[in-house]
């Protein structure tokens, strides 16, 4: 498993795949997790998305031809990943506060 930062965008990507989503929903939903920091082009979405199912972190659960519409989910290593990165901004968070308390 990579110890590498995720990106926060695919952070986000990753975090709302725990339940499946197509395309559209993610972006949704990545812009209101994040207040609107982050907004999704298309072309970012699906790139990202790419690079996700190469690395075996979201598979495609599901493909409606009439609609064209994709769903995707986290896979249990996508999930594992998603799991180092949580713990990896807590150690951020947790040493950021002590060293300000001294």
């Amino acid at each position: 498993m990579s110890t590498q930062a995720l990106t926060e965008a695919v952070y986000y990507i990753l975090l709302v795949l725990l339940e499946p989503k197509h395309g559209y929903g993610i972006m949704q939903e990545v812009e209101e997790l994040s207040k609107g920091r982050i907004k999704l082009a298309a072309g970012t979405l699906y790139g990202a998305l790419t690079n996700l199912q190469k690395k075996g972190w979201i598979v495609l659960v599901s493909e409606v031809k009439e609609r064209k519409k994709k769903e995707y989910l986290i896979t249990e290593r996508g999930k594992k990943a998603l799991e180092a990165e949580i713990r990896r901004l807590e150690e951020l968070v947790n040493n950021g506060h002590k060293h300000l308390k001294k």
